[in-house]
């Protein structure tokens, strides 16, 4: 059963989760706020179905142009072209992320400063170090390009997380400059591009 009123958008893997919508935001002719669209959750499954993603909403510039609605032409033209990665350069990407039950992500590292957060269930944030960190409802991890993965210590239910990523500056660490490295699980994924 899910968590709340709204039931799972189509073509959504779990069931015990809500489906999502983007409302997004705009002005009337008068310059009051009105709610300009509504949209329902569109799910793309990763890993032989154990991950799923929704893309919410990106940006393709920073800061970004709100006026006349290029934002908005900008994320419908990126989403229609298929080759958005997992990080927009340049930009931002609003994504929420499903979990299936003990499903462990792929290593892997975006050139990107992110904003991870616990929605629904329990992650396990795993480092190349070895270290790890249990993350519950609430809690937020501040990625900042490190190579890392995500495990879902239930062996019952979905997680779920949702993530901003926005495109950062080289990263050179004990002089190596540390770019994207995606690991298993996304074929099909565009590389994001924004490490060249």
């Amino acid at each position: 059963m899910s968590s709340s009123s709204q039931p799972p958008n189509p073509g959504q893997l779990p069931s015990n989760l809500p489906g999502v919508s983007a409302y997004l935001t705009g002005h009337n002719e008068q310059g009051q706020a009105i709610v300009q669209s509504a949209r329902p959750g569109k799910w793309t499954a990763f890993d032989g179905d154990k991950m799923e993603f929704d893309v919410v909403y990106t940006t393709s510039q920073f800061p970004a142009d709100l006026n006349d609605d290029k934002d908005i032409q900008a994320h419908d033209a990126l989403m229609g072209s298929k080759k958005l990665g997992l990080v927009n350069p340049g930009g931002s990407v609003c994504r929420v992320v499903d979990f299936a039950p003990g499903y462990d992500c792929m290593m892997h590292r975006t050139r990107s400063l992110d904003y991870g957060i616990v929605l629904e269930g329990s992650i396990e944030l795993l480092l190349d170090s070895g270290e790890k960190q249990l993350m519950h409802r609430g809690d937020v991890a501040v990625q900042r390009a490190t190579m890392h993965a995500w495990r879902n210590p239930s062996e019952t239910e979905w997680a779920r997380m949702i993530f901003v990523l926005q495109d950062c500056k080289e990263l050179v660490v004990a002089g190596q400059s540390l770019g994207e490295d995606l690991g298993r699980g996304t074929e099909g994924l565009p590389a994001s591009g924004n490490d060249k």
